[in-house]
């Protein structure tokens, strides 16, 4: 029996996803039971859902963060390449307005950014020093996003006046 490695639901409730150690994607619509299973070639590390419930993407340790629709349309998925990732859990994220955006930390201790239509990275943030575990993007405020690293530190990223992304260190 695989280990179920994340599991998130659907902002709308509609859907379970969950990831498994076999390298299965399994998305349970919740009011059917119907069940789809995506299969990937590397092992599956994480999972973030998008606030409108249509996308979700999973980390590989294949230094590769793939996004699929969760309707089941696209037999494959879109593929963000750019960071690093091998040997430890690194989680991304959607953020920005309309979800627009992936966020992915990275073992190189940095922070990737995507625009969701572009496979290779439209910024990347350095102030880490050690690898960058986890992201997550306010939804509140769209231009702000934390960082947590190996480093024992959080990053808060937000927009400046000059445009530029610039860190706040919270340790």
């Amino acid at each position: 029996m695989p280990k179920i490695l994340d599991l998130a639901v659907t902002p709308d409730g509609q859907n379970l996803i969950s990831i498994f150690s076999d390298k299965e994607i399994r998305i349970l619509n919740v009011g059917t039971n119907a069940e789809r299973v995506i299969s990937e070639d590397h092992s599956i590390t994480s999972l973030s859902i998008s606030g409108d419930s249509k996308f979700f993407i999973v980390n590989l340790n294949s230094q590769e963060i793939h996004m699929w629709d969760v309707a089941g349309e696209w037999e494959k998925p879109l593929k963000y390449m750019g960071h690093k990732q091998s040997k430890y859990v690194i989680r991304s994220c959607f953020g920005g307005l309309n979800s627009t955006f992936i966020a992915s930390g990275s073992e190189n201790a940095q922070v990737y950014i995507w625009n969701r239509r572009n496979s290779r990275p439209i910024e990347v943030l350095c102030g880490h020093s050690m690898t960058v575990n986890c992201v997550s993007w306010n939804h509140r405020r769209p231009q702000m996003l934390a960082s947590a690293s190996d480093d024992h530190s959080i990053h808060i990223w937000g927009s400046s006046l000059s445009n530029k992304i610039q860190p706040q260190k919270l340790s």
